[in-house]
C-alpha cells in the first residue's frame, strides 16, 4: 500500500508532560517517520508511513498518553504521499500567540522517588529530581511553549550527562524541560534565623532544628512554608504567636498515607486524593476529635503529603510536621529569598532556601471529599490551576475579576475559564499587585487579550475598580447572581434553576446586604424567592470581628436582651453605622456568640466553623427550632426573632442547641426550595456561598432536598466561596 503523509495538531495539555517524547516514541513503535514540535496551540506533527499505522497511531493519541497529559483535539489533514523521510524528529519551537494549555505542578512520580531514595542512583538525595512524568510547571514557566529558555531553570546549563538523557529517546527525561542534577541545577542550602549560610547537609540541620522544637522557614514550588513538630504544643504555640494566628487550624505534612491513618479516618477516594500527583491538602476526621486541639480545635485536620523532593526529604524519618504558608497574614505568598529572609525575620529560626527562582506565586489546595466521593474545594491553586475549567458555550475575551475577600480571576478562551490561583483579600497594595500582576501573565500565557470586563456590584472593591481602570466594556453583576451562576457553570447546567445561596456579605441590586438568599434565575436574570430578617452590624465592619455586637442586636431585634448595652442601644435607635444585613455568615456569628459566650474571632469564618464542631458533638440530635417566615418587604423572610427567642429559652447543652439551629436552617432551606418550586415549576438546585463550606448544613441540605424529589448539585470543579465567583461572572458576562 502506498504511504502517506499526514499533518496533525494535538491540542490541550500536551506541553509540559512529555508529550513530544511519547510522540517520538510511538512513531517509532509504528515505523512513522516526520517531525513534531511545539507550537502556540499545542503540539504540531508532520507524519508519514503506512495508511494503517498512521490511523493506529492517531489512535493512541487518547487512550495512551503521558499521565499528565490532557488532550483536547486532534485533527489529521492529508498532504498527500510520503516524501521519503528516513527519521522521526523533535523540531525546535515556533513562536506567536499562545493558544495551548499549561500544566500544573505534581508532585514526584514513582519512578524519581525511587530514585530519589536509591544510594546507587546519581541523583540520590537529590532535591530537585524531575522527569517528564512529575516535577515543577506552572510555578518555574515565564512564557510559551514549555522550553527550558522559557523557565526559571534557564540558568542551569545541562551537565554531559543530563544533555545524554535529555536527548535519549529510551530515557524518562527525554525533552524534560526542568531536567537537573546535583552537578548542574538548583542547589539546597540552609541559613540561620539571620540568614547566614551554614556549611555541611542543610536538611540535617533543618531536620535537626526542628526536633528541637524551631520553627522552620521551606522553600517550596509556589512559596515559603513555615514548619514545626505538629506534636509539640510549646512548638505550635510559638508559631501562632510569632505569625499571629492565634486560632485558624494548621495543615500538616506528614510522611505518607500510613502516618495519616494513625492520625484520622480516611476513606479511599480521600486516600486517593492525599496520593495523587497534585498533592493537595485534604480536610480528614480525626480519629480522636479532641486530639491535637492546638493545631485545629475542629474535628478535621488538613493533611497533606510531601509535595516536592525537598519536602519529601524532609520527612524522611520525622514525625507530622505542621506546614503553613509563611506569608505574613493578609500579604501575598513570599517567593524570593530576601524577601522572605527579611520578612521571616524574627519568626523563622532557620531557612531551607534553594537557588531554583519562583515564577508564580501559588498556594497549597485545600479540599475535602464527599460522601459520594467528589472533591469539594476550599481553595483551588497549587497541582490544579492553570487547568482550565471547560465551559458548554465560549467566553472568549471575557475577564472576570472576582469580589474583594478570597479573591480571584477567571480569564476566558473560547470554551474554556482559566481560573487563576488563591490570591487573598484585595484589601492592600500588595495583594493588589500580586492580582495585577498574575492577570498580565494570564493574558500573556494564554494569549488572550481581553475585551470585556464583568466585577462585582461593589463600587469600592478594588477588583471593580480595576475592571474600570482597563478602558473596556464593563458589566457589573449581583454577588449572590454570580454565585449561583458559578455553581451552574461549574456543574454545567442550562436553562433556569434555584439557587439557595448563603454566605457572609454581598451588595444586593437594593443596595443593602445580601447573603442568605433563595434564588431563581439563569445565566441571563435572577429574581428573589426568599431571604432571612435582616439583622443590624453594630459598628458596620467592626461586627464581624466583634460578633458579640451582633449577638447584642440579634437580642435587642428579638425582645430578649438580659444585660443592655446604652452604647450599642443608642447606636441602634439612631441607625448609627449600622447597616442591615440578611447574611447568613452573620447569623452563624451571632448564634456562635450567644450559645459560647464568645466575644472576638481572629479570622473569617471562624465563628461558624466552631459552631458546625459544637453541633458535631450532637450529632444525633434531630430537634429544630420553629421556621416561621415575615413578610417584611413583599419577601418571606425566616423570621430570626422567633428562633433567637427559641434558641435561648431553650434549655439544653450548647452542643444541642447548636445542632438544632443546624437542622432549623436545613428545614428553613427545604421550605424555600419547596416554595420555589411551587411558583416555577423548577426541581434543580444549586448550593453555593461560603455558608456551605459547612458540611453539616451541605449534607444535610442535600439528604433533605433530594429525599423531596430535587436535584442537588453542589460545587465540584471550583470554591462555593468567593474564590470560585469569578466562574460565574464570566458565565453571566458570556451569556449577555
Amino acid at each position: 500500500m502506498t504511504r502517506r503523509r499526514v499533518a496533525v495538531t494535538v491540542t490541550g495539555m500536551v506541553q509540559g508532560v512529555g508529550f513530544r517524547p511519547f510522540l517520538h516514541r510511538l512513531a517509532a513503535a509504528h515505523g512513522l517517520t516526520g517531525w513534531a514540535r511545539n507550537t502556540p496551540d499545542g503540539v504540531a506533527l508532520e507524519l508519514e508511513g503506512e495508511p494503517a499505522e498512521l490511523d493506529a497511531f492517531v489512535q493512541a493519541l487518547h487512550k495512551d498518553a503521558p499521565p499528565l497529559a490532557l488532550v483536547d483535539e486532534v485533527r489529521t489533514d492529508l498532504l498527500g504521499t510520503a516524501r521519503g523521510e528516513k527519521e522521526f524528529v523533535i523540531l525546535p519551537s515556533t513562536g506567536g500567540v499562545p493558544r495551548t494549555l499549561i500544566t500544573p505542578d505534581t508532585a514526584p512520580c514513582p519512578a524519581c522517588l525511587a530514585e530519589l531514595h536509591d544510594p546507587a542512583d546519581r541523583r540520590y538525595h537529590y532535591p530537585f529530581i524531575n522527569c517528564t512524568d512529575c516535577g515543577p510547571r506552572f510555578t518555574i514557566l515565564n512564557a510559551v511553549p514549555y522550553d527550558r529558555k522559557n523557565t526559571t531553570m534557564a540558568s542551569f546549563s545541562l551537565c554531559p550527562d543530563c544533555a545524554a538523557e535529555y536527548g535519549d529517546i529510551a530515557s524518562r527525561r527525554y525533552h524534560a524541560q526542568p531536567d537537573c542534577c546535583a552537578d548542574c541545577g538548583p542547589r539546597l542550602w540552609f541559613a540561620d534565623k539571620d540568614g547566614a549560610e551554614c556549611p555541611g547537609d542543610g536538611l540535617a540541620a533543618a531536620r535537626a532544628l526542628l526536633l528541637d522544637g524551631g520553627i522552620l522557614a521551606v522553600k517550596g514550588l509556589g512559596g515559603f512554608h513555615l514548619a514545626c513538630l505538629a506534636g509539640s504544643q510549646a512548638a505550635v504555640a510559638e508559631l501562632r504567636r510569632r505569625k499571629h494566628r492565634p486560632d485558624k487550624p494548621l495543615a500538616l505534612m506528614v510522611p505518607d498515607v500510613n502516618a495519616a491513618r494513625a492520625l484520622c479516618r480516611i476513606s479511599s477516594a480521600e486516600a486517593a486524593a492525599l496520593q495523587s500527583p497534585r498533592r493537595p491538602i485534604v480536610l480528614l476526621r480525626k480519629l480522636d476529635p479532641d486530639a491535637l486541639p492546638f493545631v485545629s480545635s475542629g474535628p478535621e485536620l488538613g493533611l497533606m503529603l510531601p509535595c516536592t523532593p525537598v519536602h519529601e526529604l524532609l520527612l524522611e524519618g520525622m514525625p507530622p510536621l505542621i506546614m503553613t504558608s509563611a506569608n505574613p497574614s493578609s500579604l501575598p505568598a513570599l517567593i524570593d529569598n530576601t524577601e522572605a529572609l527579611r520578612a521571616l525575620h524574627g519568626i523563622a529560626d532557620g531557612f531551607l532556601l534553594n537557588d531554583r527562582d519562583i515564577a508564580a506565586r501559588c498556594d497549597d489546595t485545600l479540599l475535602r471529599i464527599l460522601p459520594n466521593g467528589a472533591p469539594y474545594f476550599v481553595r483551588r491553586s497549587r497541582g490544579y490551576v492553570p487547568q482550565p475549567v471547560t465551559l458548554d458555550f465560549p467566553a472568549d475575551g471575557i475577564l472576570a475579576l472576582g469580589a474583594e475577600q478570597k479573591a480571584s480571576f477567571t480569564l476566558g478562551r473560547e470554551k474554556m475559564a482559566f481560573c487563576s490561583q488563591h490570591i487573598g483579600d484585595l484589601k492592600n497594595a500588595e495583594t493588589l499587585t500580586h492580582y495585577e500582576t498574575q492577570i498580565a501573565r494570564f493574558e500573556t500565557l494564554f494569549g488572550v487579550t481581553p475585551q470585556r470586563f464583568v466585577c462585582d456590584l461593589h463600587p469600592d472593591y478594588l477588583s471593580t475598580r480595576y475592571a474600570a481602570s482597563r478602558g473596556g466594556a464593563v458589566l457589573a453583576v449581583q454577588h449572590h447572581h454570580a454565585h449561583m451562576a458559578a455553581c451552574m457553570a461549574d456543574r454545567r447546567l442550562e436553562g433556569a434553576c434555584i439557587g439557595l445561596i448563603w454566605d457572609g456579605t454581598g451588595l444586593g441590586d437594593d443596595g443593602t446586604i445580601w447573603g442568605g438568599e433563595c434564588l431563581v434565575g439563569d445565566y441571563t436574570s435572577y429574581h428573589r424567592i426568599t431571604s432571612i430578617h435582616s439583622v443590624k452590624l453594630l459598628g458596620g465592619d467592626a461586627a464581624i470581628q466583634n460578633i458579640d455586637r451582633i449577638a447584642y442586636a440579634l437580642c435587642r431585634d428579638a425582645d430578649c436582651v438580659r444585660k443592655e448595652n446604652p452604647l450599642f442601644d443608642a447606636m441602634l435607635r439612631q441607625n448609627i453605622s449600622c447597616p442591615a444585613s440578611s447574611g447568613m455568615g452573620r447569623l452563624f456569628d451571632g448564634v456562635y456568640s450567644l450559645l459560647t459566650g464568645t466575644a472576638a474571632v481572629s479570622y473569617d469564618g471562624q465563628a461558624a466553623a466552631a459552631l458546625e464542631a459544637l453541633a458535631d458533638r450532637a450529632a444525633g440530635e434531630e430537634g429544630c427550632y420553629p421556621v416561621t417566615f415575615t413578610d417584611d418587604d413583599s419577601l418571606p423572610r425566616l423570621d430570626t426573632r422567633v428562633l433567637i427567642r427559641a434558641l435561648l429559652a431553650d434549655p439544653a447543652p450548647a452542643a444541642v442547641r447548636a445542632k438544632r439551629f443546624h437542622n432549623t436552617l436545613t428545614e428553613f432551606a427545604l421550605r424555600c426550595c419547596v416554595l420555589a418550586r411551587e411558583q416555577t415549576g423548577l426541581c434543580r438546585v444549586v448550593l453555593s456561598g461560603g455558608v456551605f463550606f459547612n458540611q453539616l448544613l451541605l449534607n444535610g441540605i442535600t439528604a433533605r432536598l433530594t429525599e423531596a424529589g430535587f436535584a442537588v448539585y453542589p460545587h465540584r470543579r471550583v470554591s462555593p466561596g468567593d474564590e470560585g465567583l469569578s466562574l460565574g461572572q464570566l458565565a453571566i458576562a458570556a451569556h449577555s
